[in-house]
């Protein structure tokens, strides 16, 4: 595997693995916990989750959980294309509130490496996208934080230029200007 810090924010990494294909198709190793460790990765990862976004154009973000729930993910796509993206809201990051985007699919195997304390969305360049990703903390409502995915302040250039298909609660996340 290769771990490609991000040029902008650290601790963000993208991860290619190394994918080995012959006549069957292809197989990968998409997660090492020795691997990682020794890339400097130490989460814990507890809980998985898949999405699945039938449409071009749904957006699904930005959101994060806050302070003892807060989540590290490992993201990828098992199937399509999208545009991922991660915000540093680390409260003393020299970083915070930069976002860096990321094209992830089905194709190109890539994976992203989200710290604690990064809002996360993407939004999906093809159909029928099957999006998977480990967090090291469990999933708790009352921690769910958000920023509206089209914030003047985050400026976060979207490569679509479509309504996004939002969720209801997604519609009505805060801006940034009014983060806690």
């Amino acid at each position: 595997m290769e771990f490609i810090e991000s040029s902008k924010i650290k601790d963000l990494f993208l991860i290619k693995p190394q994918v080995f294909g012959d006549n069957r198709g292809n197989f990968f190793e998409s997660y090492s916990e020795k691997v990682f460790n020794q890339a400097g990765i130490t989460a814990k990862f507890v809980q998985d989750n898949q999405s699945f976004s039938a449409e071009i154009g749904t957006l699904r973000g930005l959101h994060l959980q806050a302070g003892e729930s807060s989540q590290a993910k490992l993201v990828r796509v098992i199937q399509g294309k999208i545009f991922d993206v991660a915000v540093d809201m680390r409260p003393n990051s020299p970083t915070f509130g930069v976002w860096e985007g990321f094209e992830l699919s089905g194709e190109n195997n890539h994976m992203l490496f989200i710290p604690r304390d990064f809002l996360h969305g993407f939004i999906t360049l093809t159909p029928d996208v099957i999006f998977s990703y480990k967090c090291d903390n469990y999933y708790d409502k009352p921690s769910e934080r958000g920023i509206i995915w089209n914030d003047l302040t985050l400026n976060v250039t979207w490569p679509l230029d479509v309504v996004p298909v939002l969720s209801d609660k997604d519609k009505l996340l805060p801006t940034f200007d009014s983060w806690k």
